[in-house]
C-alpha cells in the first residue's frame, strides 16, 4: 500500500520528528505537551511551491486529520494515537502553519485539497476519511467535493464553510473580526504577542478557558511566532475566504456530497447548528454535540470526541 516514499519515513522521518520535538520544547522551563505515539514519522513533503510537514503512523484504513487556526497538527495526538491501532493515520500541518512552509499564495482551499490529493499519491494513499476541525473544515471539504471516489467520509468539526449555509450573517459577528485582520501593520502588532492573541480565542470560544492548559497556550503561541506564520494565517487563509466562498458554490452547483458525513459542535458553539451550516454541501449528514465545549473540542473535552469519532468510523 506505501510507496517508496512512506517506506523512506521509517528511516528518515524519526530523525526529522525529533529534531522538531526537540526545538519545539525550548526552553526547558516549560512544561511539554502530549507527545506523538513512537509509531509516528513525520516528513516535509513536496506540494505546489513549498512543503508541508506531514506525520504517518499505522496500517490499514486512512485516516486524514486536518487543524485549524490556533492549532497544528498535534491537536490531534489524543485521537490519533486510538485510530493509529488500526488505521493508516495521516496529519499533515496546513499550508503555511505549524512546521509546513511559508508560501506566499496558493492558500485557496480547492489548491490545499489538491495539494493533499497529491501528498496522498505521494504515500500510496488513495481512499481516506477525513476528520476535521477549523479551518481544517474547509480544506477537507474542498478535498471531498473535487475527489469524492477518493472520500469514504467525513467528520467536521465546530466550523462552517466559506459561502454556504448562514456564512454572511456569520462573517458579521464580532467574533470573528480576526478574519479581517491583517496587513503589515496588523503584523506589528502581533509580533512577539502571538500569546496574547492566541488567549483572546482560547478565552472567549471556550466553554471553560482552563481547560486549555498553560502548556498547550505556550506551545502554539511558539508555532505562531515562527517567522511568517501569523502572515500566512491571516494574509494567507484568511483572506482567501472570499474566494472559498465562490469557490464553494461552484462546487456546490456540481452537486452535494453523498458520503455518511457526521458534524460535531461544542454545546457552547455550533452545537447542532453545524448541520444546517453543512446541509448545503451534503446529502447524508448528522450531528454529534459535545457537552461542556466551545469551539476547542479537542482540548476541551477529547475523550467526548474520540468517542463520537471512532464510534461514527466504525459504524
Amino acid at each position: 500500500m506505501f510507496s517508496s516514499f512512506a517506506k523512506s519515513l521509517w528511516i528518515r522521518g524519526a530523525v526529522t520528528l525529533m529534531s522538531a520535538i526537540n526545538l519545539l520544547a525550548a526552553p526547558p522551563a516549560r512544561a511539554q505537551v502530549k507527545s506523538w505515539p513512537a509509531t509516528f514519522h513525520a516528513e516535509q513533503v513536496p506540494v505546489s511551491n513549498g512543503t508541508q510537514y506531514v506525520r504517518v503512523g499505522g496500517s490499514g484504513p486512512a485516516v486524514v486529520l486536518l487543524h485549524g487556526f490556533g492549532d497544528t497538527g498535534d491537536m490531534w495526538v489524543p485521537l490519533a494515537e486510538v485510530l493509529v491501532k488500526d488505521h493508516t493515520v495521516i496529519v499533515p500541518d496546513l499550508r503555511g502553519m505549524g512546521l509546513s512552509s511559508h508560501p506566499e499564495g496558493g492558500y485557496r482551499k480547492v489548491e490545499q485539497a489538491r495539494d493533499l490529493a497529491g501528498i496522498l499519491d505521494r504515500i500510496g494513499v488513495k481512499d481516506v476519511t477525513l476528520v476535521t476541525h477549523d479551518i481544517g473544515n474547509m480544506v477537507g471539504y474542498a478535498f471531498a467535493a473535487q475527489y469524492p471516489s477518493r472520500t469514504t467520509k467525513w467528520v467536521a468539526m465546530d466550523a462552517p464553510l466559506p459561502g454556504l449555509g448562514h456564512w454572511d450573517d456569520q462573517y458579521k459577528n464580532p467574533k470573528v473580526w480576526h478574519w479581517n485582520f491583517r496587513g503589515p501593520d496588523v503584523e506589528r502588532l502581533v509580533a512577539g504577542r502571538e500569546r496574547i492573541l492566541l488567549d483572546r480565542f482560547y478565552n472567549e470560544m471556550s466553554a471553560d478557558p482552563a481547560r486549555i492548559d498553560e502548556a498547550t497556550r505556550e506551545h502554539y503561541a511558539a508555532l505562531y511566532a515562527r517567522p511568517l506564520a501569523i502572515h500566512d494565517a491571516f494574509s494567507g487563509q484568511f483572506a482567501a475566504f472570499a474566494d472559498d466562498a465562490v469557490d464553494n458554490r461552484k462546487l456546490v452547483e456540481k452537486g452535494t456530497l453523498t458520503m455518511p458525513v457526521l458534524a460535531i459542535g461544542g454545546d457552547h458553539s455550533y452545537g447542532a447548528r453545524l448541520v444546517v451550516e453543512l446541509q448545503p454541501a451534503a446529502a447524508n449528514i448528522s450531528s454529534g454535540i459535545v457537552k461542556d465545549s466551545g469551539h476547542w473540542i479537542m482540548e476541551e473535552q477529547p475523550d467526548q470526541a474520540v468517542a463520537l469519532i471512532t464510534s461514527f468510523l466504525a459504524k
